[in-house]
């Protein structure tokens, strides 16, 4: 819902979402091979288990060539010895497989003819990645039909043909997201993420004095242990460490890392649980912030399957599993055994946020209703007697 007095709704409060297909469409992947010495030769295995070692080990690579997986310029090759020819045309194509559960149905907090709210599920991908390239917030929003601006406008807007969201949320959070209708609001709104990750790295007194932000984001999370300041701010960087099966690397708390910037303010301290209910306003957008900051300074998510005290991942022997060359049945690594980021169980949700229109530049404020669970006991009271 937006708040009272703010800029009016179009449309708000709706839900829409498609079910999900039992298997995608697969997905094709291509190459065109370039010969890096013209005295030496390069076969077919050679050039997919060299330069896609994260997708597959070396047997997964031959059992899908031989399974006619695999096309050179047109022609299905089910030998993996081929010698590829220099400017040849290749193309992996991953057959169709059934992704993880995940919810479909996605709630519209607010909508104009330049940008929409969601309300986002938990377990819920926004952009197509690893198991996810169908089952995602990005396909139901091409699914969809849209109501689009006058056509007066669409030539000075540059209206896309869906929104598009311009921020990221992690699979386990829930809450706001914004989507841009228009390439106009895409910039403008991706602009206003990108300074807040830029005035995370500068001094407090020169980000905050004599200039109004663009956008403020706060969340609401459940964390272990009782903290002790009511109010704390974190600044550690965040950066990329290597981590088995995940092909960019896994962020952490890293001393060599970006800026970050993340305010914690105790809501609620609920002792005989020992655990914490904050808010959570953060100034950059690094992956996996929040969950990265809260156990940093020693309070990890509750139920936060992969981050432990000090920002780093809680699983130790980290080489355990990179030499296991065990595979599923297109070939491809099976699900490794330790967390990965996109793994859910922890309680996040994006709350609400203030931001400058992308058009009118009127101040907006938008909120995502809170799941039980993260409730503090005065809410839970007054939802029970509204009711």
């Amino acid at each position: 819902m937006a708040a009272a007095g703010e800029t009016p709704l179009s449309q708000a409060n709706y839900s829409f979402g498609r079910p999900w297909p039992e298997l995608n469409e697969g997905l094709s992947y291509t190459d065109t091979f370039r010969c890096a010495d013209a005295e030496t030769t390069t076969t077919l295995i050679e050039f997919y288990s060299e330069n896609y070692k994260s997708s597959a080990p070396l047997p997964g690579w031959i059992h899908r060539i031989r399974n006619g997986q695999i096309t050179a310029d047109g022609q299905v090759i089910t030998d993996p010895d081929m010698i590829l020819r220099e400017g040849s045309k290749l193309v992996y194509n991953r057959l169709a497989w059934q992704e993880p559960f995940a919810p479909h149905l996605l709630q519209v907090l607010y909508e104009d003819e330049d940008m929409v709210a969601l309300n986002k599920p938990s377990g819920l991908q926004v952009l197509p990645k690893g198991l996810f390239q169908q089952r995602t917030v990005l396909a139901q929003l091409q699914w969809k039909e849209w109501k689009m601006p006058p056509s007066s406008c669409l030539k000075r807007k540059n209206v896309q043909s869906h929104p598009v969201p311009v921020h990221r949320l992690g699979r386990g959070t829930s809450g706001l997201l914004l989507c841009a209708k228009t390439k106009l609001a895409k910039v403008r709104l991706a602009s206003y993420f990108a300074e807040g990750a830029i005035n995370a790295g500068k001094k407090r007194d020169e980000t905050e004095v004599g200039k109004e932000r663009k956008i403020s984001k706060f969340y609401r999370a459940l964390v272990t242990g009782i903290l002790e300041n009511n109010e704390d701010v974190v600044t550690q960087p965040i950066g990329l460490v290597h981590y088995p099966r995940v092909a960019e690397g896994l962020y952490v708390a890293c001393s060599s890392g970006k800026p970050a910037m993340s305010k914690v303010c105790v809501l609620e301290r609920l002792v005989h649980q020992n655990q914490s209910l904050v808010q959570v306003e953060i100034h950059s957008g690094r992956p996996h912030q929040i969950r990265i900051h809260l156990a940093y300074i020693g309070h990890p998510l509750v139920d936060d399957p992969l981050y432990g005290i000090g920002g780093q991942p809680k699983f130790d022997d980290l080489e355990s599993s990179s030499t296991d060359v065990s595979f599923a049945y297109d070939g491809g690594y099976e699900r490794p055994l330790q967390p990965v980021p996109g793994d859910c169980g922890y309680h996040l949700h994006a709350h609400w946020l203030v931001l400058c229109h992308p058009t009118t530049n009127k101040m907006l404020k938008i909120i995502a209703p809170l799941p039980h669970i993260l409730q503090t006991r005065e809410e839970r009271c007054g939802q029970q007697v509204d009711a």
